[in-house]
């Protein structure tokens, strides 16, 4: 829904139509954010309809300050959307504050850090990804809506007939090499044949360059006679009745930006075994919500696995980590800690809207 622009304190640019990470965190953050008072509003494809939105058509309302005379601050989490912060700001003279937030942990090309250095404020999304920045930065975690994403008594409803009454490991994300679903299909391979009362399911889009890629695995599984106990879904509507389904979550990538699953996983009360890439490392509490092995180590992520394959142990876990999570992880956090920044660039407390009395809005995502 298109709005006016007069109460809005923040504009949150999403330039990518396909799904991301960055996507599903701008769809739990966002409501967020307005159910506590922030006048925000995001432009661009892909996102649902039920989130705020500007029209490309109101850009040139930009050069207008909103009702409370301060500058807008545009929150980019890409690069397109830093040097389309730039043009407003610097070409067309809008006022406006400009804020990044880092996911990457990797060297950044110069390129990214000339966009880097030209904003007013940079936040990282763990302290890895911190530690590849050189500007003064903030590190605001992400969290997860633990209203969207939850346990439930109810874990066989809608689920197939032939899955009911089983303990399922999960692996949820795109199908491809650097989300390392081929590390998990083979260690569900070697480990099922020992542990009849598990099936593994696999979850994500696949996109036609990896499609090779999957039907290896589709292929490799049907030699080990597993296509019955290795079940690919596709990328399903709603992911969250899956995740409360699970027993065990394995989140395998050997490359992450921050990655989410693993908290939306524990929030959901399922033990989690991970790869220390993206910031995986700093959500799990080894031994008691889950494990973290080197990302790309086959062997200690098959033992790892296995280690939560006796039930009693996993469900354990899973209850730890929901208790975690709703301690560290709550989406609030970071709603509150985000809201410091944008104060801080402002100069000031953040006028607030009546965004803060409408009540809660739940995403697919």
């Amino acid at each position: 829904m298109a709005q006016s622009l007069d109460d809005i304190t923040v504009v949150a640019p999403h330039f990518k139509r396909r799904l991301s990470g960055v996507t599903s965190t701008v769809i739990q953050l966002i409501p967020e954010q307005r159910r506590q008072g922030l006048g925000i509003v995001t432009l661009g494809p892909g996102l649902p309809g039920h989130l705020p939105k500007m029209r490309w058509s109101d850009l040139p309302a930009l050069w207008k300050k909103p009702a409370n005379g301060k500058p807008r601050i545009w929150h980019a989490r890409r690069n397109n959307e830093m040097l389309a912060g730039l043009i407003l700001r610097d070409v067309l003279r809008m006022p406006l504050k400009l804020l990044f937030t880092s996911a990457a942990q990797r060297h950044h090309s110069r390129y990214t850090r000339w966009l880097i250095s030209k904003m007013d404020a940079v936040v990282a999304t763990n302290a890895k990804s911190g530690s590849f920045l050189k500007v003064p930065h903030t590190v605001i975690r992400h969290g997860v809506d633990l209203q969207l994403f939850h346990p439930s008594e109810e874990i066989d409803k809608g689920l197939p007939e032939d899955l009911k009454g089983r303990h399922l490991v999960g692996c949820f994300g795109r199908v491809r090499h650097q989300k390392g679903t081929d590390l998990f299909v083979r260690a569900m391979i070697e480990l099922l044949p020992q542990n009849p009362e598990w099936t593994a399911v696999i979850s994500g889009r696949v996109t036609t360059e990896h499609a090779s890629f999957a039907d290896k695995l589709k292929a490799d599984i049907a030699a080990a006679g597993l296509s019955d106990r290795i079940r690919f879904l596709g990328e399903v509507d709603d992911i969250k009745p899956w995740y409360r389904r699970l027993t065990l979550y394995v989140a395998p990538s050997r490359n992450e930006g921050f990655g989410l699953t693993p908290l939306e996983a524990m929030a959901s009360g399922t033990a989690v075994i991970a790869s220390d890439a993206g910031a995986y490392a700093e959500m799990i509490v080894e031994g008691e919500t889950g494990s973290v092995v080197p990302a790309g180590d086959y062997e200690r992520l098959r033992d790892a696995i296995s280690a939560f394959l006796e039930p009693q142990k996993a469900m354990q876990s899973g209850r730890k980590g929901r208790e975690h999570v709703e301690a560290t992880f709550g989406l609030e956090r970071e709603a509150d800690q985000l809201a410091e920044v944008y104060a801080g660039l402002l100069g000031a407390s953040l006028p607030r809207t009546t965004a803060a009395s409408r009540p809660a809005t739940s995403a697919n995502v």
